[in-house]
């Protein structure tokens, strides 16, 4: 996948197909359009895909920072911490991949904080 614009589509594609992922739209009639993903019960995505469709992902404190200052794309745009949580325009200057890697990191941090038993779950629904 080549390009700078990353569908909606293709990143919902991308996030269900980790191992472990649930996506579940919220039944909020203000926000259509928004889905909540999560691995073992943690949640490591929220896509929305009306309007201007974005992500917001988990992110290290220090890459966060660097990826504010380097595209107009990524921001902050929700109740989480914004030290640890980023908003990514789909249509704005983060590239295609570099999206798809940023929802990667988001996926690995909360996999990182299970414990022995979610991960051995996961593992089991994984092989």
């Amino acid at each position: 996948m080549s390009g700078h614009v990353l569908s909606a589509d293709a990143l919902r594609a991308a996030l269900e197909a980790k191992p472990g992922a649930v996506g579940t739209p919220l039944a909020n009639p203000s926000a259509p359009g928004v889905t909540l993903y999560k691995v073992m019960g943690k949640m490591f995505a929220i896509l929305t895909a009306h309007k201007t469709a974005s992500v917001i992902l988990k992110c290290d404190p220090h890459l966060a920072e660097i990826l504010r200052e380097q595209y107009a794309g990524v921001g902050h745009r929700s109740h989480l911490d914004r030290r640890f949580w980023i908003s990514v325009t789909l249509d704005a200057d983060v590239p295609a991949e570099e999206t798809l890697r940023l929802a990667d990191h988001s996926y690995d941090l909360v996999c990182a904080k299970l414990t022995r038993k979610q991960k051995a779950e996961l593992a089991a629904l994984a092989s």
